[in-house]
């Protein structure tokens, strides 16, 4: 891999080389390197693009990486990925995407993940988005998480979208089953003109389970983002969204999270809140030494961590 390679993988997947582990890597739309465990297997599919990853019941401590990465300006790249983990497994599942576009053409990255998780399981899944590039083309990421939770599992799910994309349309639709727990914690932070739309969609059919939609973003300059969430409880079951947005500049940014009960044993709560950066913030900051511009980078900082 080149320099620039290698930094999308630093970037998207904290990669400083291959990873140990069952691993597979895509470049501008080919299979770039890929590894297998006795517990992992990674197979092709032979209908569409993507890949189709088993993890056997009862595997622990394990992790599979499919970082994506694009360089080559004007491609527009989809794939489709399906996860299939057996009971009682405890693994770490680290995707994300990243782009560099230096040309006058958009480069795009669509991609549909779905998750079929076993009994007792647990998986945390983190997926980061990243684009750079010194060209005019935008750089266009729209992930689709699709999450079918089994009796008694675990899924935590991280995504982090901070620099370089123009455009996104992230959606995430989840089903849970009894005694299923879904966290999702978002980060998103856009700049210039970018626009950045979320949607989650979470069916809690499940006696006693249970998710918490939690959303950090930032607006800048003239950038715009729309937070959408809509929880069902469908059962005896606890639910919880909240979304903390920070505008700046000529910023916006909406919110409609919205709940809804169809059991009279659902337990579900929404917060949304959006604003400005304090001035008692920025002023306490700045009597310590720091100018007003790094008094509000320290602030996003801590906000977004």
């Amino acid at each position: 891999m080149d320099a620039i390679e290698k930094k999308l993988l630093e970037e998207v997947a904290d990669l400083h080389g291959i990873p140990e582990g069952a691993y597979n890597i895509r470049a501008d739309g080919k299979l770039a390197g890929r590894n297998t465990t006795a517990h992992i297997n990674i197979v092709t599919k032979e209908d569409k693009p993507g890949i189709d990853i088993y993890i056997a019941p009862g595997t622990k401590n394990e992790s599979v990486h499919i970082p994506v990465i694009i360089s080559q300006t004007g491609l527009k790249d989809m794939v489709y990925n399906d996860f299939y983990i057996g009971d009682d497994c405890d693994v770490t599942i680290v995707a994300g995407c990243g782009i560099h576009n230096c040309g006058t053409q958009e480069s795009r990255h669509d991609g549909i993940h779905s998750f079929f998780v076993g009994k007792n399981a647990k998986v945390r899944y983190i997926e980061k988005h990243y684009g750079e590039g010194d060209g005019n083309g935008e750089n266009v990421m729209n992930p689709t998480t699709i999450v079918d939770l089994g009796e008694n599992s675990y899924m935590e799910m991280e995504t982090t979208q901070i620099k370089g994309i123009d455009s996104t349309y992230r959606d995430t639709q989840a089903h849970l089953s009894d005694g299923a727990t879904l966290i999702i914690k978002e980060k998103i932070m856009t700049h210039g003109h970018q626009h950045a739309e979320t949607n989650f969609s979470v069916d809690l059919d499940g006696y006693d389970s249970s998710t918490n939609v939690i959303s950090r973003s930032v607006a800048k300059d003239h950038s715009s983002q729309m937070f959408n969430s809509n929880i069902r409880g469908n059962n005896k079951c606890a639910g919880h969204s909240e979304c903390d947005a920070i505008i700046m500049d000529e910023g916006t940014v909406g919110a409609r999270p919205e709940i809804t009960a169809n059991s009279v044993e659902a337990s579900l709560i929404h917060e949304a809140a959006i604003g400005k950066i304090a001035g008692e913030q920025l002023n306490k900051l700045m009597t310590l030494g720091l100018t007003e511009k790094e008094a509000e980078e320290q602030i996003i900082s801590g906000f977004l961590k």
